[in-house]
């Protein structure tokens, strides 16, 4: 017994250093913690337990959490190929939650997330090896170009970029120079180097939603991958352009799906790409007779989406338009159904969408060269923009009528006449603007040539359409520089045609005092019912309610409700009796006892003011 006294102290004293040094473990793990870098190695760095490794957990490494081209710290597939229990998952959530080791204040436009990386060696130049092993070396160089790197971070693989860029320079060069290069194992490394590096997903626009993107105030979010993107997009123009291609062998690898792959990249945030994009895709609409109409069907199926399920945005409208413009230029008249549909169904009503001012004028373009191919469009067109016309939006109706004044000097005096009468009617309520921009848009009308011509010769139609509005806001509009306008444009009307000028002035005389006569008739019939009604012996009763309303605070009591209530047996007559002018409603509630009750209790057992 006394031996196991003893014992008992001591092991005691162990168990307390044991508690001590656990404390020390853990504060040393929570001051590890405080720094990043120690963080990761703390939570990503450790090895099996034994309780990880019955259950066969992986560890996941450092290297397996590569963070990508968006820097999300995320793992990658290749720590995830066996996940075990749940010790695994917590390990890889803690290690999502930390986050990057840098936040960036703008998100590239484009996700990519390599692979591990490899290291690449340096090969010699094409142009030193021998002519037989030249084709081989470029194949090898294409297969150098294929790796992906994460040129978001630029401390990264420093050495491997530079090797991949100038096998990318290289490649261009020797394909640009050297004839017969192209042959099947070229064409097919080529396409895989090419949708390894510019097929990808695109990140989510950095505009929030509702936002509208202004080109001349914000600045584009630029692709960090944009200096090997360019040389490839430079290299796949040469080759598509180069003597030597073969449309046989590249259609096994330009098809449908790669058509779709490329539109989507469209929405690329990087004008750069974009326009790079636009080269490449006019280049294959010329060269890939059996993909232009699925191109123009894919087209026109991006454009329906941006117009009726109103997308946060899409960048590339301009740049597609821009194609567009090319492909109806060549179109042969007559012009095809097929063409038709696609003026009236999709380009009219892309004019709708809110980024408008960002495509107009490649817009404008397209249906211009529509009217110039068949002027028989020009009533569909005009009707079609005065159908949408904006009611609420200024600057987009100065917009259109800058298009509107595109289309009149493109058209004839004969075609103008057919949208004469509706145009001149939307001139004059822009006329009548409050915004004086949208006046002053509508009023140097007058100075085109086509509408004075037309006033001319259709004056006895248009005139009394347009000068009511121009006699009215003479005087009556804000800003001094419309009424300089107006005069101006009624001094042109005035030489035009004095005599029609001077009926226009008469009538307008006329009307404005049959209005006044109007008016003052209108007055004298409510003066007469106002008297009528104050000889009805039962006006008083709905004394306060002919033209104002009763204060909220003025509410029928307990009492009033219960009389009110019984009166639904009595007849119509004594039931309007009852109704007082503190009653506001103007109908009856249906007698219900248990509520006629409820309200009496609470009348009894409230407490009353002394």
């Amino acid at each position: 017994m006394p031996k196991k006294d003893k014992d008992k102290p001591a092991e005691k004293d162990k168990k307390e250093e044991k508690k001590d040094e656990k404390k020390e473990e853990k504060a040393k793990d929570k001051e590890k913690s405080k720094h990043p870098f120690l963080r990761k190695s703390l939570h990503l760095g450790k090895s099996k337990s034994k309780k990880d490794e019955e259950l066969n957990v992986p560890v996941v490494n450092v290297s397996d959490m590569s963070g990508g081209a968006s820097g999300g710290g995320g793992v990658s597939s290749g720590g995830m190929q066996h996940l075990g229990p749940p010790a695994a998952f917590e390990t890889i959530r803690r290690a999502q939650l930390e986050g990057p080791l840098m936040t960036k204040e703008r998100s590239p436009s484009s996700r990519l997330h390599p692979k591990t990386q490899q290291q690449l060696e340096k090969l010699p130049p094409i142009e030193q090896c021998k002519p037989s092993e030249r084709t081989a070396m470029l194949i090898e160089k294409l297969r150098q170009c294929s790796v992906i790197f994460n040129l978001e971070d630029p401390l990264s693989d420093l050495k491997s970029k530079e090797i991949k860029r100038e096998a990318l320079i290289q490649c261009v060069t020797y394909i640009r120079a050297t004839p017969g290069v192209l042959t099947e194992p070229v064409y097919d490394e080529f396409f895989a180097m090419y949708k390894a590096n510019v097929f990808r997903v695109l990140g989510p626009p950095s505009v929030t939603h509702g936002a509208e993107y202004d080109p001349e105030e914000d600045e584009p979010v630029l692709e960090p991958a944009f200096p090997h993107l360019q040389l490839v997009y430079d290299m796949f123009l040469q080759v598509i352009e180069s003597p030597d291609f073969q449309t046989s062998i590249a259609s096994r690898y330009i098809h449908e799906n790669f058509i779709t792959n490329l539109l989507d990249l469209f929405n690329s945030e990087d004008p750069r790409e974009r326009d790079l994009l636009k080269s490449t895709l006019h280049r294959v609409y010329g060269r890939f007779l059996q993909l232009r109409a699925f191109i123009r069907r894919s087209i026109r199926d991006i454009f329906l989406k941006v117009v009726y399920e109103r997308p946060s945005t899409f960048n590339g409208i301009a740049e597609l338009l821009e194609i567009l413009g090319s492909v109806i230029n060549g179109f042969t008249v007559p012009i095809k159904e097929e063409h038709k549909h696609f003026l009236l169904q999709v380009l009219i009503p892309l004019h709708k969408v809110k980024s408008l001012s960002i495509h107009l004028p490649q817009l404008a373009y397209c249906v211009v060269q529509y009217i110039e191919k068949d002027p028989a469009f020009v009533t569909s067109v005009v009707n079609g923009l005065l159908r949408i016309w904006p009611r609420v939006n200024s600057p987009k109706e100065v917009m259109f009528l800058n298009e509107i004044d595109e289309i009149i000097e493109k058209i004839s005096f004969e075609e103008l006449c057919k949208v004469k009468v509706p145009l001149f009617k939307q001139l004059s309520q822009c006329i009548a603007s409050p915004h004086f921009q949208v006046a002053e848009r509508a009023l140097y009308f007058w100075n085109n040539d086509s509408v004075i011509n037309l006033l001319q010769h259709e004056g006895e139609t248009l005139m009394p359409i347009i000068c009511p509005t121009l006699f009215k806001f003479s005087k009556v509009h804000w800003n001094r520089s419309i009424h300089q306008l107006i005069f101006n444009a009624l001094k042109i009307m005035m030489e035009l045609d004095g005599a029609l000028f001077d009926r226009c002035s008469r009538q307008y005389q006329q009307d404005i005092q049959k209005h006044a006569q109007q008016n003052a008739d209108r007055a004298r019939k409510w003066n007469t019912l106002e008297v009528m009604a104050e000889k009805n012996p039962h006006s008083a009763l709905f004394e306060h309610h002919s033209m104002s309303v009763a204060p909220v605070d003025d509410v029928f009591s307990t009492d009033e409700l219960e009389e009110a209530l019984r009166g639904m047996s009595k007849s119509d007559s004594e039931r309007r009796m009852l109704t007082n002018n503190r009653l506001r409603r103007k109908s009856f509630l249906p007698t219900d006892p248990s509520v006629v009750q409820a309200l009496q209790a609470h009348e009894a057992h409230k407490i009353r003011p002394k």
